[in-house]
């Protein structure tokens, strides 16, 4: 029986777009970090001296954003660290298990919106409104701002694209609350102020349960969506020489890093090779750990 392991490191995404960081790229994330948790502590306190929930709530969301910043900072930081004795496959997760405290921040942040929008529907409180106009003005020119910063590297990285997206909906929401307060100048109506903070809420809660299944399937190893499990084994079988090919196993360490390994029952050494040029070339895999097997039988595979 011989065993041989090919086992290469090479980044590759689970996606089929190209993260690409580059320290340029975190400079640009960490500014737009600052001014983003500046503008909710001045949106805070702005809407809790105008007694206004929906900027409240703008806030939350924008709290959320910058948080996620901060996190795609840091994970490029410790992601750079070198695996050890104890962290074999190194600190790349650190993004995903970020990622889901935000998630799981996000949600309670949600449902905070909608019990405190519900309670402003029913019972109305007085709003200062010139105050909200003309602090959402402000969270209005940084999001654009803030949105022109990270759409600098987003044609090159899938975080700075998820930072101009996010920016450009909290660009919307800040319009959201202006017109809130704008109802509240000229027709004395505040309660458009609790619809605001709902449909900030609804965004909030659709978001973290839309994120979730991605974040939890790369936690629980699971294979990445993009790839056919069957598809691959197939195009594995057929390849000459290969008799069977079993104990497959597909996973990702991170968002952006896929890794492959499995069995093939041959003779020929060049087997191996051959496996690992398929699943680089046609799949994109090149995380590869290839065992080939010259007996009848595997017993201690499962699969």
């Amino acid at each position: 029986m011989a065993h041989i392991h090919h086992h290469e490191h090479n980044g590759e995404h689970c996606h089929h777009h190209h993260d690409i960081i580059t320290a340029k790229s975190v400079k640009y994330l960490f500014v737009s970090f600052v001014i983003n948790m500046l503008l909710s502590v001045v949106e805070i306190i702005g809407g809790i001296i105008a007694g206004s929930v929906s900027l409240i709530g703008d806030a939350l969301h924008n709290t959320s954003d910058a948080l996620s910043i901060l996190i795609a900072v840091i994970a490029f930081k410790i992601g750079n660290k070198k695996a050890n004795k104890k962290y074999t496959y190194g600190f790349k997760r650190a993004e995903v298990i970020g990622g889901f405290v935000n998630l799981i921040l996000l949600f309670i942040s949600g449902l905070y919106l909608v019990i405190e929008g519900i309670e402003r529907l029913i019972f109305p409180h007085h709003i200062e409104g010139w105050l909200i106009i003309w602090v959402s003005v402000l969270a209005l020119i940084v999001d654009l701002a803030t949105a022109k910063i990270s759409h600098h590297g987003a044609h090159h990285s899938a975080n700075m694209k998820m930072v101009f997206i996010h920016n450009l909906a909290d660009a919307f929401g800040s319009i959201g609350v202006i017109i809130s307060g704008a109802c509240v100048v000229l027709f004395n109506v505040s309660f458009v102020d609790g619809m605001i903070a709902l449909i900030i809420a609804a965004y909030m809660i659709f978001q973290s349960v839309v994120s979730f299944k991605p974040i939890v399937n790369i936690l629980m190893n699971a294979a990445p969506e993009h790839l056919d499990l069957g598809k691959i084994e197939q195009a594995i079988q057929n390849i000459e020489g290969i008799e069977d090919v079993h104990h497959i196993h597909i996973w990702c360490v991170s968002e952006n890093d896929v890794s492959l390994e499995c069995h093939i029952k041959g003779t020929d050494l060049d087997l191996v090779d051959k496996v690992h040029d398929l699943l680089s070339d046609e799949f994109h895999i090149t995380h590869t750990n290839i065992q080939l097997e010259n007996i009848s039988s595997c017993p201690e595979c499962d699969l």
